[in-house]
């Protein structure tokens, strides 16, 4: 019962919009925050991250048309064009967007309010086994 883990495509946490239709994401967020009372939220984007590179490289994903469709909704036109491999910009970007998706909802902004839960951005480069931390003062990503 230590960890509570939510994985999606492109590691996206979809917008919080008062009336939206019920999803699994947003259920497990709300469960995650009203009922176990987790206190740490982990938002971890990796290296070579396929849906990110996908995404920002504009590519053709007609024969995986839910994949598509998904990306197109929950990641973000504004993520910066990477022609590394590892997309680790793109991808450090991307975390501290889903950061600020996940402090749109309700339950995570109550417990936020009181210090009850915090949010921690992490970049893991797969080649190096590397961990960054997202440093909010600075807006980087330094080693842990």
């Amino acid at each position: 019962g230590e960890l509570f883990e939510l994985r999606t495509a492109g590691n996206a946490v979809p917008v919080y919009q008062e009336g939206m239709a019920a999803s699994s994401e947003a259920a497990t967020i709300e469960y995650a925050m009203r009922v176990l009372g987790v206190a740490d939220i982990v938002v971890c984007g990796h290296s070579h991250c396929g849906a990110v590179g996908a995404k920002i490289r504009g590519e053709d994903l007609t024969g995986v048309p839910a994949v598509r469709d998904w990306l197109a909704q929950q990641l973000s036109d504004a993520l910066p064009k990477d022609e590394e491999p590892a997309v680790s910009a793109a991808v450090q970007q991307h975390v501290r967007e889903q950061l600020q998706r996940l402090r749109g909802y309700p339950c995570v902004q109550e417990r936020l309010a009181v210090g009850e839960v915090t949010l921690h951005g992490w970049f893991y480069e797969v080649h190096t086994g590397l961990v960054a931390a997202h440093q909010p003062a600075s807006d980087l990503f330094l080693p842990l």
